[in-house]
Parts: structure tokens; C-alpha cells; sequence
């Protein structure tokens, strides 16, 4: 038995679709592009009527119920979009991470088994305002983000064979009563086989073959970094393409049409399509960042300290007092005082600001913590089309043929651009928006009449049109077109209106002028013409010959105004800036060189696909320009980046971006990008300038470094306070601090650097990337954390031996004196920590923390007097006490001040 043909065209199909949604299902090396050249390169290479064949379709398009079966066969044409978190979702991720789960048990601890309501209070109410904060603030930043989304396309015309009326008549040819229609359907119930109409300003909803075209411009920046577009043919004009997206008869979803109409029917819809393939390299899962791995290690690193102290003072305390019950609850308040209970809110609150100050500057912060990956960030990547340049071809030269500005060039250009008809192309634009062009040149529009055209085609690569002078009613044929073209039909030159023969040293000087232009950048036409008789009135391709050259007008897509400053800023402040473009080397060295971008190296795509990661790796710190690199490339020079030490952003706009912007620590996109950059974005800016880059590198600094002063302050009050405790726990016979005191330090304290995210960073901090090391925080514990436990074992000798508070009848004076002394010197320590210079005269703390700081010290000494007193276990002080513990704080502030500066001489500051 033999198959039908619709059941031969019906199983292609199948197999088509099949096997491009298998190519692009998810992996490692993201899109294998020799096996979707294959794939698309049989529908590239069929003739227009033998695809739609082949697709099971047909001129007049599918029938509703042949959709109606395609749209359940294929699923709707959606591309995966980010994951929508419910709000449970979202409050679960927050809370789940290693110090708030810490947190919680020892709050379920206090609550449920010690009957110690006070302390599990005070933990709980921290993770619920820490958690309150990060939702509210990531979920409002999320919501701005979502409203820059908008679909790739809305509504699609579509060809319908259909039995009702409606829609626009396409042909009056009917089949079984039905009538082929042109209908406007939204693009997610688009299948393949369906027979589009595209026209300028149409998105490509799908995958789709050209089946039929006049003129058609696409524009593919968005997949491929060229800025320029290109036309597109029923036929394949290049056999020997090796990359599918250069095939001049596919264009892909994602692109759109510039100018020109079109007839195509659809090969691959949603996940199936090369757009859909990258979408599902975006979504899910995103990589730790140096910020999240940073936190991370700092909150194991107390737990492990926790781990190792807690157990030993309960030891320490059940073996010397006998007391097994009270040591546990004791050892237990110790646990919730060596936690860093209010790192969560002081993160929070901190990037919180961050992105405060950036919502006033015009940018969108989607993940709060890429605030202080963007201080961190020594390497900025960046996409050349649309970030660095403006994605928009403009004129830039009108020269003769010796290389000097030429009106006569641009009058003749001018000219042909504007009487041709139809869609003018880009550089059609560019000619009719040059700065007052009119005026610049006296064009009367009455001076010329139209008098006929010769349209472009992809063989002969130029246009022309004959126009008439008003005064002498001559015709003149202006041609303008490729260069090379243009060259071999033109049998003269002309310079300052002087005509010369064309010989072959001239034609390879004017091929040589154009190779210069090609090489600095620039997109080059050829420009020539030739005085017609006037008795002549139609023109065809047989009247270009014999023409005179007169010169080139050259176009490029300009850098953005602000790309040099921002360039130059960031050089400054030690980011490195990396351009990662698709586009080619010869156009990027010249933006490269409009910016002040100093090239190291180059490496192209072609180069990287046979590297290994560890070839690349030792490869990708010295180069400057990575060009003509594919998606997949882009993100595995970022992760060669990281696999250095560097923490990377990047910045794009395009879908091809997309992979890079999810891979970097901090992905940075544009409003006006395509919506897949925008969804893998952290931050997305909202205005043209790029100086902004330059305000969140220091915003970050800003955030980091009060982020690190509650760590550093922290982690080495802990440790010395835990030698304190150690120590005293052994020597004394009754608790050092009693649990509710400890609880009620520790509370006292956290309150007082609620105002840290205030604070102000000092200028020469934010001069260079900060980036976490928790070797550095290690060592910073380790030195300055035992200088406040010198001090502790001074009181505790002061009181032993001075104050005679050496029994169990006197430990309330001892406990209240230690806690006095302890919350004084924790509180007063920040103003030493928080900069490398002279406290209070060289650099000032912020007027909110400095007022909280004296504040809580005040409520300190007034609490061992107040109604809460007996409540505490505190006991009114001897009036003596009071210059003694006075000394013993500012000997404590300044030998720690001179201790900083030894470690900061040795180590640095970070």
C-alpha cells in the first residue's frame, strides 16, 4: 500500500517540527547550529509551492478545523516566560535560608521548650521583618518590571479557508463552499502550515519560509547583533550559508519587518522556534551570585562558630555550677546573642535603599541583591547594537572620489531616495533625515519632476530614477547601489563637476576608497549618473550603463551620546569593559574606537568554538572585543570570567543576549529591548544615558560597604565576646549575665544599628570593586575580635577585686556592671569600624546612626534605675563605677582604632 500525498506531507510535517523542537529541547551547549542548518535548509531549498506542500498547506491557507487539530497537535505558539511566583512561593524562598531556618528553631526552642517567651519574641520578630521587608520591596520591583513586558506580536494576518463570512476577501477562488479569508489572529493560535501576510512594522510571529516578496527589509538585531537589516527572497540565494540565520528565504520570530510585503507559511511555532529555544536558556533556575555566595559563607561561618562556642559554654557552665538546666538555658541565650539575627533586615533594608536611589534615577531593580553585585562588578560585558550604539543608521558621509565632503554627492543621493516609491529602506531614511538637508542644499521641490524608476533586485544590487530639471527639462538617471555594482556599469568619474575616463587604476583607487570606509565602519553606496534625452520617457536596467561615478555616501549605527563618559567612568572606578557582540569585527573596532575603547585582543566565535573552557579561560582576561559570537559563546565567556574570579555584569538588549544576561551576576537591560532580555534582567534602565551604569556601581559600593560594617562588627564582637564568657564562666561561681540580660543586650543592640543602611561610605572606599571574602572577614574577627574581651576581663577584675563582687550575693552587681560596660563598648564600636580614617573628625557617621547609637547607649545606663530593674536582675551602680567604665570604653575605642589601622596596613579594606 501506498501513502497519499497529504499523509506523505502530513508525516513531513511532523517530522519536521519534531525534530526542530528536539534540536532545541534544553542542554548543555544550548543550540547545535549545524544540525538546525540541516533541519531548515531542507525547507530553505524546496521551491515555494513544494514547501507549502510539504507543510500540508496551501496557498489559500489551512482550514479552521485543519488549525483547530495543529493548535491541540502542537500547542499554542507561547514561548516560556518567566515562572509567575504565587505569594506563598515567594515567602517560602525568602524564608528558606540557612540563618532564618536557624533563627526559627531557636525561636520554636524558646517558645515550646525553655517557656521563654521574651527570647522567642525578640529572634521571631526579626525574620518577620526581615522576610516582610524583602517581599514587599522584590514583589513592588517585580510588578514596575512587568508592565515593560509586551508580547513579540498581538495579532497576525492569516490566510483561513472558511465557510462563514467575515474578514477581508483575499481571492474569490472557493472549494467546497469555502472561501479563502484574510483574518487577524492573535499569534498564540498560529500552527504551523499557516500562510501568512507580512508587512513593514509586522513582528514574524513564528519560524516562517517566504513563499513570496516585494522589497522585503527584516531586521534581525535583536537575534543576531546586526544592526543593519536584510532582504529576504522567495528563493535561496545562498546555497553554500552555513548558519541557518543567514538563509535569505527564513525569517525567525523575534525579527521585524522593515519594509516591504511578504507571503510565507509557518515551519515551527513557540518552544519549537530558534526564539523558543533561547527563552528556555533564560528561564528557571538562575546561578548564585557573588552576593547570594557571600551571604551564604558568612551565615555558615557563624553557625560553625555556633556550633563549636554554644556547646563549650554549656560544658563550661554545667560542669562549674552544677546547674544543668540553667547552663542550657543559658547557653541557649548565648546561641540566639552570637546570631546575626538582624543581617536579613540590614541586607534588606540596605538594598532596599539601593534601590530606592535607583528608582529615582530612572532604573528598575527587578532582584534586589544585583544592587550589590553591580558594586561588585569588576568586568562589564556589553552587546554592541542598541546598548553601546544607538540601533539607528545615519548618514555620516558624502564624500567625491577623492575622499572629501561633496554637496553635489548628497544632492544626487538625496534625490534618488526621495522620488522612488514605494517603502524606502533604512538608508533611504537616513539620506531624507540628514540634519536640514533641504536647506543645506536649496532644494526646490518644484525644481525636479519624476519621470520614471528602476526598482532594486537582489541580482543587480541598485536602484535608480530619472528626473527632469524644471529649467531645461533634461533627464538625468540617478543610480545608487552596491559598490562593486555601480563600479562596473560606470565608464567615467567626476570631481568638482569635471568628467574623466574610468580606468582600471581608477577603479581600484575608488574599490580601495570604499574597502577604507568598509574597514572604519562604515556601510558603503556608490553614487553615479548620467544625462538621458529628454524625448525618453519609460527606463529600464538596459539604460544603466555608461554611467559617471561620483562618490560614496557612507552610513553607520552611531555610539550613544553618553556610551564614552560611561566607558571612561567605569575605567575609573576599576570596571573593566568587555564588548560581547554578534555583530562583525570590522564594525565593532569602530565603535570600539567612537567610545574610547582601547582593543587588547579580539576573538571571534569561530575562534572560541574549538577553545576548551580552560583555553578560554586563560584567553578571555586579556581580550578586549569578543565578535560574531553566537548566544551559547556569550554565555560561556561570562562563565570563563568567573571561573577567573571576576564578578561580571552584562549589559544587552537583544534576544540573542539572553543566556549572557541570565549567566552574569548582574544582567543589565534597556526599556526598549526585546522582552526576553528584559525578563533575564536584574536591572533594567529607563533612560537613553549610560552614565547611570557609573551611579549603581557606586550605589552597589554604597550597599556592600554598610552591608560589611554590620558583619565585621558583628562577627568580631561575638568572637571576643565569647572569650569573655568562656573565661568567666569558668572563673566565676553564679552566670556572668543572666539569660534575660543577655537577650536583652542583644536586642538593645541590634536596635542600634537599624540606622547602619543610613551611614555614609566613605569616598575612597567606593574608588574600587568590593567583593566578599570571608577569609578577610576571618582574619578581621580574629584581630579585633579579642580586644574587647581585654577590656571585659579589666571590669570583670575591676568588680572581682574592687567592688568585691566575687559571690552569689553580689552577682546582680557584677551582671549589671558587665552588661553595662558590654552594651557600650558593642554599640560605640560601629563609629570605629564603619571607616579607615579618624572617627568623628576625619569621617562622620550619619546623623540617624549617630543619634541611634547614643540613644541606645543612653537607654543602657538608665535601665539598671528604671521600673525594669528588679524585672532585668539589674542593681543601681555605685557613682564610681561610672568614671571607671567611662576610661575603660575610650581605651577600649582607641586601641581598637589602632588595631584597625594595623590590620588595614596589612590586609587592606574591604
Amino acid at each position: 500500500m501506498t501513502n497519499t500525498p497529504s499523509e506523505n506531507n502530513g508525516s513531513f510535517m511532523q517530522r519536521s517540527v519534531s525534530l526542530v523542537t528536539n534540536l532545541f529541547a534544553p542542554r548543555k551547549d544550548i543550540i547545535v547550529q549545524t544540525r538546525a542548518s540541516e533541519i531548515y535548509g531542507v525547507v530553505a531549498r524546496m521551491e515555494p509551492d513544494i514547501a507549502l506542500q510539504h507543510m500540508n498547506s496551501r496557498n489559500e491557507g489551512l482550514s479552521e478545523e485543519e488549525a483547530s487539530e495543529r493548535l491541540e497537535k502542537f500547542g499554542k505558539n507561547q514561548v516560556v516566560s518567566e515562572e509567575h511566583k504565587s505569594v506563598i512561593k515567594q515567602l517560602l524562598q525568602l524564608i528558606i535560608n540557612p540563618l532564618n531556618i536557624m533563627l526559627i528553631a531557636l525561636a520554636i526552642l524558646n517558645f515550646f521548650f525553655l517557656d521563654d517567651m521574651e527570647s522567642g519574641t525578640v529572634v521571631l520578630t526579626m525574620v518577620v521583618l526581615s522576610v516582610s521587608l524583602s517581599f514587599f520591596q522584590e514583589r513592588r520591583s517585580n510588578n514596575a518590571a512587568e508592565k515593560l513586558r509586551d508580547m513579540v506580536s498581538t495579532t497576525a494576518s492569516v490566510m483561513r479557508r472558511i465557510q462563514s463570512e467575515g474578514g477581508q476577501l483575499e481571492d474569490s477562488e472557493s472549494t467546497n463552499t469555502r472561501k479563502s479569508m484574510r483574518l487577524e489572529l492573535p499569534v498564540d493560535e498560529l500552527v504551523p502550515g499557516d500562510v501568512l501576510w507580512l508587512s513593514a512594522g509586522d513582528m514574524i510571529p513564528a519560524d516562517v519560509r517566504i513563499l513570496s516578496a516585494r522589497d522585503l527589509f527584516i531586521n534581525q538585531s535583536a537575534l543576531t547583533g546586526e544592526s543593519m537589516p536584510v532582504e529576504k527572497f522567495p528563493a535561496l540565494t545562498d546555497t553554500t550559508a552555513k548558519n541557518f540565520l543567514d538563509y535569505s528565504n527564513i525569517a525567525f520570530m523575534g525579527s521585524h519587518v522593515v519594509s516591504g510585503t511578504a507571503k510565507a507559511v509557518i515551519i515551527t511555532t513557540g518552544t519549537s522556534t530558534y526564539f523558543g529555544a533561547l527563552a528556555r536558556t533564560i528561564v528557571g533556575r538562575r546561578a548564585q551570585t557573588s552576593f547570594e555566595k557571600g551571604i551564604n559563607r558568612f551565615t555558615w561561618l557563624m553557625i560553625k562558630f555556633m556550633l563549636v562556642m554554644v556547646p563549650l559554654v554549656f560544658l563550661v557552665n554545667g560542669f562549674t555550677k552544677h546547674n544543668w538546666m540553667e547552663a542550657f538555658i543559658f547557653a541557649m541565650s548565648v546561641a540566639v546573642g552570637l546570631t546575626p539575627e538582624m543581617l536579613p533586615m540590614i541586607v534588606t533594608v540596605n538594598l532596599s535603599k539601593g534601590a530606592l536611589a535607583m528608582s529615582r534615577k530612572k532604573v528598575i531593580v527587578k532582584r534586589l541583591n544585583s544592587i550589590q553585585n553591580f558594586g561588585a562588578m569588576d568586568v562589564l560585558c556589553t552587546d554592541k547594537t542598541g546598548t553601546l550604539t544607538q540601533d539607528k543608521v545615519i548618514m555620516k558621509r558624502h564624500i567625491d572620489l577623492r575622499g572629501e565632503d561633496c554637496d553635489s554627492v548628497l544632492h544626487y543621493a538625496y534625490l534618488n531616495s526621495f522620488y522612488q516609491s514605494g517603502l524606502k529602506n533604512l538608508l533611504d531614511v537616513a539620506v531624507l533625515d540628514h540634519v536640514d538637508i533641504r536647506q543645506d542644499l536649496h532644494i526646490d521641490d518644484q525644481a525636479y519632476g519624476k519621470i520614471d524608476e528602476i526598482p532594486f533586485d537582489f541580482v543587480r544590487r541598485r536602484m535608480s530614477v530619472v528626473v527632469s530639471k524644471a529649467e531645461t527639462q533634461q533627464h538625468i538617471l540617478i543610480c545608487k547601489g552596491a559598490v562593486e555594482e555601480i563600479i562596473s556599469i560606470c565608464t567615467k568619474g567626476e570631481i568638482n563637476g569635471e568628467p574623466f575616463d574610468m580606468t582600471l587604476t581608477h577603479r581600484d583607487e575608488m574599490l580601495k576608497l570604499a574597502r577604507d570606509l568598509n574597514e572604519d565602519g562604515f556601510r558603503v553606496i556608490a553614487v553615479a549618473h548620467k544625462d538621458m534625452p529628454a524625448a525618453q520617457s519609460v527606463y529600464g536596467v538596459k539604460d544603466e550603463s555608461d554611467l559617471t561615478l561620483i562618490g560614496y555616501i557612507a552610513f553607520l549605527d552611531p555610539p550613544k551620546d553618553s556610551a564614552a563618559a560611561a566607558i571612561a567612568a567605569l575605567g575609573r572606578h576599576g570596571v573593566a569593559v568587555k564588548i560581547l557582540t554578534g555583530d562583525g569585527d570590522i564594525v565593532t573596532r569602530r565603535v570600539c574606537k567612537d567610545v574610547g575603547l582601547k582593543i587588547e585582543a579580539l576573538l571571534l566565535g569561530s575562534a572560541i568554538e574549538n577553545m576548551t573552557d580552560d583555553e578560554l579561560a586563560k584567553q578571555v582576561n586579556g581580550t578586549t572585543v569578543f565578535a560574531k559570537l553566537s548566544p551559547a559563546q556569550k554565555a560561556r565567556v561570562i562563565a570563563a570570567l568567573h571561573t577567573n574570579g571576576h564578578v561580571v555584569g552584562f549589559l544587552g538588549d537583544g534576544i540573542n543576549d539572553g543566556p549572557a544576561l541570565k549567566a552574569a551576576d548582574v544582567g543589565i537591560s534597556v526599556d526598549t529591548g526585546a522582552d526576553i532580555a528584559k525578563e533575564s534582567a536584574d536591572i533594567i534602565l529607563l533612560e537613553k544615558s549610560l552614565m547611570v551604569l557609573e551611579e549603581g556601581v557606586l550605589e552597589g559600593r554604597k550597599v556592600f560597604g554598610n552591608i560589611t560594617k554590620y558583619i565585621k562588627m558583628g562577627a568580631s564582637s561575638n568572637f571576643g565576646n565569647m572569650f569573655s564568657v568562656l573565661g568567666a564562666s569558668a572563673w566565676l561561681p553564679f552566670l556572668p549575665m543572666l539569660p534575660i540580660q543577655i537577650l536583652t543586650n542583644n536586642l538593645l543592640y541590634d536596635f542600634s544599628q537599624t540606622a547602619i543602611p543610613t551611614d555614609h561610605v566613605d569616598d575612597e572606599y567606593l574608588t574600587a570593586p568590593r567583593k566578599w571574602d570571608i577569609s578577610y572577614i576571618a582574619k578581621f574577627m580574629v584581630c579585633l575580635g579579642p580586644i574587647s574581651s581585654i577590656f571585659d576581663y579589666a571590669t570583670f577584675a575591676i568588680m572581682y577585686y574592687g567592688f568585691g563582687a566575687n559571690t552569689v550575693a553580689n552577682a546582680h552587681l557584677f551582671q549589671t556592671a558587665w552588661f553595662i560596660e558590654s552594651i557600650l563598648t558593642q554599640t560605640l564600636i560601629i563609629h570605629i569600624i564603619r571607616t579607615n580614617k579618624i572617627p568623628f573628625i576625619q569621617s562622620r557617621a550619619s546623623w540617624p546612626l549617630i543619634i541611634t547609637t547614643l540613644s541606645i547607649c543612653a537607654i543602657g545606663i538608665w535601665l539598671p534605675y528604671s521600673l525594669f530593674s528588679r524585672s532585668l536582675g539589674f542593681v543601681q551602680l555605685p557613682w564610681v563605677f561610672w568614671p571607671i567604665v567611662g576610661a575603660i570604653i575610650i581605651c577600649y575605642l582607641m586601641l581598637a582604632h589602632i588595631v584597625k589601622n594595623k590590620f588595614i596596613r596589612r590586609f587592606g579594606w574591604n
